[in-house]
């Protein structure tokens, strides 16, 4: 079944689309997913510029994909720019829709993020700002640690894997007490696995 279908978009409809990601980017507190809603009414309902099936269909293959779940937003944009393109101009078109929809909800958010974090490092001796981070930092840690023990023992028994328990801890008192990167204790990490001693 076909669901492609042919739209004409001016610059003005690309330039609204790219203004309609960029609000919708510090609207997404949680994920891009929790902004699909107002995506489907802009883009389906409003615009017609994807059809029901394409807006799911973006949305399933991209959650079912490995890696972020924003990955969707490129589907989409790669679809408008497919139904914009028509014949050759296609995957041109849907490379350009890609990067629009992509751009506009990344570059706010990510301007914002960097602005905050160089905004905090400045000003990182102020009481308020100290304040923050030391209540965050339990915060984050016992995330980190949730996160660890939901992954570890979901499909091994840590009675009887006390390798994998030892590594963890020893890897846990290097963070803890070295300067060494984290890439190194992963890389490690893996050719223990590869080895077959945990």
């Amino acid at each position: 079944m076909n669901t492609t279908t042919q739209i004409v978009m001016s610059h003005a409809d690309w330039w609204a689309l790219f203004g309609h990601y960029l609000a919708l980017s510090l609207l997404g507190v949680g994920g891009a997913i929790t902004t699909a809603p107002d995506m489907q009414r802009y883009l389906v309902q409003q615009q017609h510029w994807l059809s029901d099936p394409q807006f799911n269909a973006a949305i399933a293959i991209a959650q079912a994909a490995p890696g972020p779940n924003v990955l969707f937003i490129a589907l989409l944009g790669w679809n408008i720019g497919l139904n914009a393109g028509g014949g050759a101009a296609a995957w041109p078109m849907g490379l350009f829709g890609m990067l629009v929809t992509m751009t506009g909800i990344m570059l706010p958010s990510s301007v914002l993020t960097f602005m905050a974090t160089r905004w905090g490092h400045r000003n990182r001796e102020r009481r308020d700002v100290r304040a923050f981070k030391q209540g965050m930092a339990p915060i984050v840690i016992a995330l980190l640690i949730a996160t660890g023990w939901i992954l570890a023992t979901t499909h091994h028994n840590p009675a009887t894997d006390w390798k994998l328990w030892l590594l963890t801890a020893a890897t846990t008192v290097i963070v803890w007490r070295t300067k060494i990167h984290l890439l190194w204790l992963l890389g490690a990490g893996a050719l223990l696995g590869a080895l077959g001693w945990v």
